[in-house]
């Protein structure tokens, strides 16, 4: 894996670069239009996709060609729908494809499929490792996972946790079929090997399902109990089933859980002093960036990589690390959530110790 040593570290930066993307393609790409292009989501899991993938793909679609036709599907963790799914967008017409794979295996065959037809296929978030796609849109993947172990070593060691007497940490990864997910893993891996934490148990959660990443979670409480410092988590969903587990075990204070997606639900839970931490990556920019491409290739253009993963031209955004300390200049004062939207209920009294709100 190469990555151009010039990286994204803030969202004025990430704005800045696909301004100037935006206008490039549509001054070169005037003549794209009535084209149709494809946006092939994996699952409902995390509601991410239905609240900022797709509109922020579909948005700046309506900017690129406003002409342009986009079909939406989401294959709800169900390979055999999604493999339909995307039949059925070449069978509609469509000339570029973006898919975030449900499964990164099987949709090297789907990959081969389009391309033996002129089909442009931009993996997206998740790559495609088994067949070569014309180009890949993500967060850093690696680097997140490593972000967020390197975040709780540090953590640990600010308040003088140590690893000794069988105690360590426990690690949550994603599902094992998403490509995406082994990158997380092993950033993790990089962030915790030689930190003088251990990893007392691991488990690759299937589907990225929160309930399962809880019933496992539950076990691991009961084996190791109080020897267990933190929680390396690889998204919010599957942290929210790590903390759901020390509730009901009755643990208080929870070990610090990392997380990843920055959801609202897992922002909640910093503000309550239950995760701490999460990824912020404004899932719109990635969006743009993949209708950026996609028109590009409609108008015969090669789009510029910026890195190269498995064999793939890629463009990769690294993200920004969010716990108490940072959460309001991060994300209320970013705007990428409101005070309203995070600070009712329970959350009020958080929010005021965190200066959120009066």
């Amino acid at each position: 894996m190469t990555r151009d040593p010039w990286k994204f570290t803030g969202l004025a930066a990430l704005a800045v670069s696909l301004i100037a993307s935006t206008s490039g393609v549509m001054a070169q790409n005037a003549k794209v239009s009535n084209a149709t292009v494809a946006f092939l989501m994996p699952d409902q899991a995390s509601t991410r996709y239905e609240e900022h993938d797709y509109p922020g793909f579909k948005a700046e679609m309506e900017k690129l060609c406003p002409t342009c036709k986009v079909l939406y599907q989401n294959a709800d963790a169900n390979v055999a729908r999604q493999q339909q799914q995307f039949n059925s967008a070449i069978s509609q017409g469509a000339k570029v494809i973006v898919m975030d794979p449900v499964d990164s295996t099987a949709a090297a065959s789907l990959v081969k499929q389009a391309q033996s037809q002129g089909i442009k296929v931009i993996a997206y978030d998740r790559p495609v490792p088994d067949a070569k796609a014309d180009f890949y849109v993500s967060f850093d993947n690696e680097a997140i996972g490593k972000a967020i172990a390197d975040s709780l070593v540090q953590h640990l060691k600010s308040t003088n946790a140590t690893a000794a007497n069988g105690t360590g940490v426990l690690e949550i990864n994603g599902s094992p079929t998403d490509a995406a997910a082994g990158l997380i893993k092993k950033g993790i891996h990089a962030g915790l090997d030689g930190s003088g934490y251990p990893i007392l148990s691991e488990f690759d959660t299937p589907e990225w399902a929160p309930p399962k990443a809880q019933q496992w979670a539950s076990g691991q409480v009961t084996r190791f109990g109080k020897n267990i410092l933190g929680v390396v988590t690889a998204n919010d969903g599957t942290a929210g089933g790590a903390i759901a587990a020390f509730k009901a075990a009755g643990v208080n204070p929870v070990p610090p859980v990392t997380g990843n997606d920055a959801t609202i639900a897992a922002l909640q839970l910093i503000i309550a002093g239950d995760q701490y931490n999460t990824i912020s990556k404004p899932s719109e920019i990635v969006a743009a960036a993949a209708a950026n491409v996609a028109v590009q290739f409609l108008a015969g253009e090669t789009p510029k990589p910026e890195a190269t993963l498995f064999n793939t031209p890629s463009k990769l955004f690294v993200p920004a690390v969010i716990t108490a300390q940072n959460l309001k200049a991060e994300i209320i004062d970013k705007k990428i959530n409101t005070a309203e939207q995070l600070c009712s209920g329970r959350y009020a009294e958080g929010c005021k110790k965190l200066g959120m709100t009066n």
